[in-house]
């Protein structure tokens, strides 16, 4: 693009001779100008002019408003702040300078005006203004690139989350309501604790983004678990049930086998965390490394409780799902114990939004067992 397209320049100055040999100047170098005889002249033009001007010349000593002023005006507008300023005037001084250049002026242009010199300075100018139009918008076309980028790397990262959790699901033996819904209710109850005063400034977008996507690879590790334990129809004993507790370590392990060599982002990071702790309990009774409290991964505490949830609620081989009453009143009661208390608080306002009505969503399921 030509600079001298579409270039419109705003002088101000209380002067008309000043005005008159200014728009001379610049008309003779192909642009186009708008001039005004005051500050709120100036200012009143601007906010008329469909396309705001490129350059703007003002004087400093004027009356009501000074340049400095006007200067000030325009750069705590975010509308106007990035249209290059030139003082013009008399004033010569070290201290009229710096006064100028602190308030965000570019330029200084004196008086009595050299035609050269205003030349030379208002084309260094717009060209530096082109350049960092263009900048911008390189920035602007870079940053859409890199989400799309991202975006395609999230779509592929869930195919892949999806793959994954349909071959768990193919060994239990369920349609995988189960892990929509852990993945969901992750999001819901992340949402809802972001108004929380504790969680704020912890609980992204992104961190909801990611949980959502991230957990539903939370049972992953149980792809390696011996049929005769992950089918069984009933109550494990305690040796099958340490079988099953494997589970935790191997989905952890298994997600850092399938990335070893790439470099680590939130979705791996929190992935793992999720797979690996995900039945540690808040007062440290859970497994497999017995953490306590804050030990725990925050998404890890989430995805606790809405598996819980979602198990209480759910039909199991050997019983009948709770009601939601039931299952409102088991997780209430094991706030501070199984569960970090100020994540049940929310829980229990939130709850009416999470996925829990199986029969209406026609989905059947079986679970062998149940624990916290």
């Amino acid at each position: 693009m030509n600079v001298k397209d579409n270039v419109k320049i705003l002088i101000v100055d209380d002067v008309d001779i000043n005005l008159d040999i200014l728009e001379e100047i610049i008309k003779s170098m192909g642009y186009e100008t708008v001039t005004a005889l005051s500050v709120k002249e100036a200012i009143a033009l601007i906010e008329e002019m469909e396309e705001l001007p490129q350059l703007i010349l003002s004087d400093i000593s004027m009356p009501e408003i000074d340049g400095y002023a006007f200067c000030g005006m325009l750069k705590k507008n975010p509308h106007t702040r990035h249209i290059p300023v030139i003082f013009i005037s008399a004033m010569d001084s070290v201290s009229d300078l710096g006064k100028g250049f602190s308030l965000g002026a570019v330029d200084y242009i004196p008086k009595p005006f050299e035609p050269a010199e205003v030349q030379m300075r208002i084309n260094t100018h717009l060209k530096m203004y082109q350049m960092q139009v263009e900048l911008v918008e390189n920035n602007k076309r870079l940053n859409q690139v890199v989400a799309n980028q991202i975006e395609k790397l999230h779509a592929e990262q869930k195919n892949i989350m999806s793959a994954m959790a349909k071959l768990v699901e193919s060994r239990e033996n369920v349609t995988g309501e189960h892990y929509w819904n852990i993945s969901y209710n992750s999001k819901i109850l992340a949402q809802g604790m972001q108004f929380h005063p504790l969680f704020e400034d912890v609980i992204s977008d992104n961190f909801i983004d990611t949980i959502e996507s991230s957990a539903y690879l939370h049972d992953i590790g149980k792809i390696r678990i011996p049929d005769y334990i992950l089918l069984k129809n009933g109550h494990l004993t305690s040796e099958e049930m340490a079988v099953m507790r494997t589970h935790a370590k191997i989905g952890a392990e298994t997600l850092l086998d399938i990335y070893e060599g790439k470099e680590k982002n939130d979705f791996l990071n929190m992935a793992v965390e999720i797979a690996y702790y995900h039945h540690e309990n808040w007062d440290g009774s859970g497994y497999p490394k017995g953490l306590k409290g804050e030990e725990i991964p925050l998404a890890a505490r989430i995805v606790h409780l809405v598996d819980v949830f979602d198990a209480l609620t759910g039909d199991r081989i050997y019983n009948n799902a709770y009601t939601l009453e039931e299952s409102l009143e088991i997780i209430a009661s094991e706030s501070g114990k199984a569960f970090d208390p100020d994540i049940v608080d929310v829980f229990l306002k939130i709850h009416r939004n999470m996925i829990r009505d199986h029969m209406e969503i026609n989905w059947v399921r079986g679970r062998n067992n149940f624990h916290l």
